[in-house]
């Protein structure tokens, strides 16, 4: 029998922004400004939605969920990255290097399930109100929570695994401020065709299905909106689901234009702006989605300015 083995490296190389390395303390400043307007906003809609029983609503619960995924999103890319701006910290393990792609990959999935399930809640809540409080149960929430996860964990593990039976043994360096998928895998020494192939399936099969799903509820959610007979009730359904909208574009479109430029536009678009793109669907999204909702959403305004005025009264 032959005695085959694989070979891993005992840590990658992550070079930052190829071609910015002099820059790499100047862009630090946004990034950590806008990791920051993340925590604290994400945090603060949390404290805002759990503290408070009238919030404690299925469109609530889902944007709670949001944000929870949305920290620990930009928290498993971000910080590697300030990191490597900072304090030249380049090296990282290979079970580091392979953990990170699961969970950056993983998260991704789970929110995007987040946002279909935030478009089936408005879909129902404006299509068919009446049914609504017994088809958004708490039964349900549960469901599609557990649901989300498995989905996730069931896409996500065969990537990981399939990355970890590539031999390394030509580098260790990879061109990029955390750990992905394709860039880890253009460091292999074999073929890596099976590996591409199950990358466009599982993008698919998630985050693709889920936004098609997505805008086939918007289309008949405008239709239902747009038949409505009073100017009124079309304006304020309109602003109900308005913030999703936001949320959703923010969310998919720099992740979309990531994924293609990744895999059919190397030769044409230099790799500083596609490691700058690829750092943008895991900062973003977290950033503005807490002001989005913040700004739009006039019960957690009320909520917010309550609190604080309290806290103030008592100081």
């Amino acid at each position: 029998m032959l005695n085959v083995s694989v070979f891993h490296p005992d840590h990658f190389i992550l070079l930052g922004i190829p071609g910015m390395e002099d820059l790499h303390l100047l862009l630090s400043i946004p990034f950590s400004l806008m990791y920051v307007v993340a925590l604290f906003g994400n945090c603060t809609l949390i404290l805002v939605i759990s503290t408070n029983e009238q919030l404690h609503q299925p469109m609530y619960i889902f944007l709670g969920m949001l944000t929870i995924t949305d920290v620990l999103l930009c928290s498993s890319a971000v910080p590697k990255t300030l990191s490597i701006f900072w304090f030249k910290s380049h090296a990282i393990l290979f079970d580091c290097c392979l953990v990170q792609i699961f969970f950056i990959h993983y998260l991704f999935v789970i929110e995007s399930s987040i946002l279909l399930t935030m478009a089936y809640d408005r879909y129902i809540a404006i299509c068919s109100p009446l049914n609504y409080t017994t088809i958004i149960t708490a039964s349900f929430i549960r469901r599609t929570v557990l649901l989300a996860i498995i989905r996730a964990f069931c896409i996500i593990t065969p990537l990981v695994i399939l990355l970890n039976r590539l031999p390394y043994n030509q580098s260790n360096i990879i061109p990029h401020t955390y750990c992905e998928h394709i860039a880890m895998a253009h460091r292999a020494s074999a073929d890596i065709t099976v590996n591409s192939v199950y990358g466009l399936v599982a993008a698919f099969s998630s985050t693709g299905v889920d936004m098609i799903l997505i805008v086939v509820s918007y289309g008949v959610i405008i239709q239902t909106v747009l038949r409505l007979p009073n100017s009124e009730a079309r304006s304020k359904a309109f602003n109900t689901t308005m913030s999703h909208v936001c949320v959703i574009l923010l969310f998919y479109l720099p992740a979309f234009f990531s994924f293609i430029a990744h895999r059919a536009g190397q030769a044409k678009i230099p790799p500083s702006a596609l490691i700058l793109l690829a750092n943008l669907y895991v900062i973003i999204p977290p950033m503005m989605n807490p002001i989005i909702y913040g700004i739009r959403t006039r019960e957690i305004r009320q909520r917010l300015a309550a609190m604080l005025c309290k806290n103030t009264m008592r100081s």
